[in-house]
């Protein structure tokens, strides 16, 4: 069994091999292009943002500071790819109530090597800011998705526009091209500010919503062409919209080598 320290060890070492492969700087750009999420007004931060300050008060405790964007190199843009994919390979599927033990939802980094997607947005996170990438331009962002569960993702802000890291694909879409419909996200200012975010249109949803707990059953994502992890795990990636909280199921894909890439 894989204890804690050697979890840690070996996603340390993961942050200073990218850091060192591919640190961001100046190269020639490439040819992607995005929108930008149109942001409104401060909105309702989520809690489990809250909690994850209690236990990782150095990550909130940050000054504010002016607006940052990505510069969307071929360096910069392989490393999103390898953090987007390391994290979806690396970190164990497992829902929040299995997990925690709770059906509050629990934001934390994946000290056990487990989390749902809460859990591998904000490692993603973490491995782009160890490896240079401004905190300004790497948002947490709350979705419902095309099933119209609650899910969190990962905005990173380029001058090529908004794109996403979600632990639901391998590859890395601009925020418009996810089928998801965007409701609020970190402000890039200050990460404990969440604002929300304007023409963002519904998506169409074939399944109920699930209601008053974290731990729903939705199923989605089976049709999407990529290698699926060999099981579906309840997730609780809650949004919390008109005081109510849906659950979601996730299905993280594990089996990416980064081998030779």
């Amino acid at each position: 069994m894989r204890t804690k320290a050697n979890i840690c060890a070996a996603l340390v070492a993961a942050v200073l091999a990218i850091a060192m492969a591919a640190t961001p700087g100046k190269a020639d750009g490439i040819n992607l292009k995005a929108t930008f999420e149109a942001s409104g007004g401060p909105t309702s931060i989520p809690y489990g943002w809250i909690d994850f300050c209690h236990r990782q008060p150095q990550e909130c405790t940050q000054p504010v500071m002016a607006p940052a964007e990505v510069a969307l190199s071929k360096e910069n843009w392989q490393t999103l790819n390898k953090v987007n994919k390391l994290a979806n390979q690396t970190i164990i599927p497992i829902s929040n109530y299995d997990h925690w033990g709770t059906m509050l939802d629990h934001w934390d980094y994946p000290v056990d090597g487990k989390g749902d997607c809460k859990i591998y947005a904000l490692w993603k996170r973490k491995l782009l800011m160890d490896a240079g990438f401004p905190r300004q331009a790497l948002l947490m962002t709350i979705v419902r998705d095309e099933n119209g569960e609650g899910h969190t993702i990962l905005t990173v802000r380029t001058d090529h526009g908004d794109f996403i890291l979600d632990n639901m694909r391998q590859d890395i879409r601009a925020w418009d091209d996810t089928g998801y419909q965007f409701y609020k996200r970190q402000s890039q200012k200050d990460p404990n500010i969440w604002v929300s975010i304007v023409g963002s249109e519904p998506v169409a949803s074939n399944t109920p919503q699930r209601t008053g707990s974290s731990t729903g059953a939705g199923i989605g994502h089976a049709n999407r062409p990529v290698v699926a992890a060999s099981k579906k795990v309840k997730d609780s990636g809650n949004l919390h919209v008109a005081g109510k909280t849906t659950g979601h199921v996730r299905n993280p894909l594990l089996k990416v080598s980064l081998r030779g890439k």
